[in-house]
């Protein structure tokens, strides 16, 4: 148990300890609409086989850009990258997969959480990858599904 006002890494979000004021975004290639709701217990985009125990959402657009042409990079054919601006139902907390135990803090101001998130709207000012991009990325996400490299669930 921490005192109110302070926090330590991974704790749960609390009204008294809120990590990010926001706003939020999800990245993803799932078609959504205001109102819709992101639940965990849906498969990994990086994994599939893996289904995921958590919400996963960041304060930078760009970040979420990044997560959802990766989605789309990983998926079907003919799947459209969809950015959303999001608000959390729920406490959240600091990603491990991109915090603590990777990098010192949380740079990549990255979040995931067990309560729905409610899509407030579609973003559509983000920063698209170039092809170059994408394609070390497909190179990265090859390199650890061949690696079989842990998803901090």
């Amino acid at each position: 148990m921490h005192s109110e006002g302070t926090r330590c890494e991974n704790d749960p979000v609390t009204e008294t300890s809120r990590l990010d004021d926001g706003p939020f975004f999800h990245g993803t290639r799932a078609a959504l609409g205001a109102g819709d709701h992101l639940v965990a217990g849906h498969p990994s985009n990086y994994r599939s086989e893996v289904l995921m125990n958590h919400v996963y959402f960041t304060a930078l657009r760009d970040g979420a850009g990044l997560a959802a042409e990766l989605a789309v990079l990983l998926g079907p054919e003919g799947a459209e990258p969809h950015v959303y601006r999001v608000e959390p139902t729920g406490d959240f907390e600091d990603d491990p997969n991109v915090t603590d135990k990777k990098f010192p803090g949380n740079p990549t101001r990255s979040f995931r959480t067990r309560a729905p998130m409610v899509v407030v709207e579609e973003i559509h000012d983000w920063t698209r990858l170039t092809p170059e991009a994408l394609e070390e990325w497909r190179v990265r996400l090859d390199a650890l599904r061949v690696s079989n490299a842990e998803i901090i669930n």
